[in-house]
């Protein structure tokens, strides 16, 4: 990675669709050579996707709730099972395994309280393993966004 690599990552962190030749004219860099340095870091896994963010209020979930989870056990099964089931759960839009007083923190994404009652009962306890949870509904979004400072 040089120069160049970090100022087309930071290009396309604002806006993967950005073309390519507007990228190089950006980095002073040929349109082919940028491709070339993007395919490579797509190849290498510093790229790991081009998504569209979505505003989630306009399509009806104006709801981010964020989720402490504290599981009953710590066995490695427990651990994948719940990871699995949080992986499939529509409404996680984050899921961190994590250190300290509890095992998992979620961005979970909904329409409404109902449906996150829908998705306590659904997820956290009809499958069992779960100890308690805690839940922090967020009021406003003053930072939201995946950008690597780099």
């Amino acid at each position: 990675m040089d120069s160049f690599d970090l100022a087309i990552l930071r290009i396309l962190q604002r806006d993967s669709a950005t073309p390519q030749r507007l990228v190089a004219e950006q980095v002073n860099l040929s349109a082919p050579s940028v491709q070339r340095r993007i395919r490579r870091m797509e190849d290498a896994g510093v790229i790991a996707r081009n998504v569209a963010v979505l505003d989630g209020a306009k399509l009806g979930l104006p709801l981010t709730i964020f989720v402490q989870v504290e599981l009953e056990a710590e066995t490695p099964d427990i651990i994948d099972l719940m990871k699995a089931r949080f992986r499939n759960a529509s409404e996680v839009q984050q899921c961190f395994y994590v250190t300290g007083e509890v095992d998992f923190m979620l961005v979970v994404v909904v329409e409404s309280m109902a449906a996150y009652e829908d998705f306590t009962r659904r997820v956290f306890f009809d499958g069992g393993h779960v100890r308690k949870f805690r839940t922090f509904v967020a009021m406003d979004a003053v930072k939201t966004g995946l950008a690597l400072g780099i």
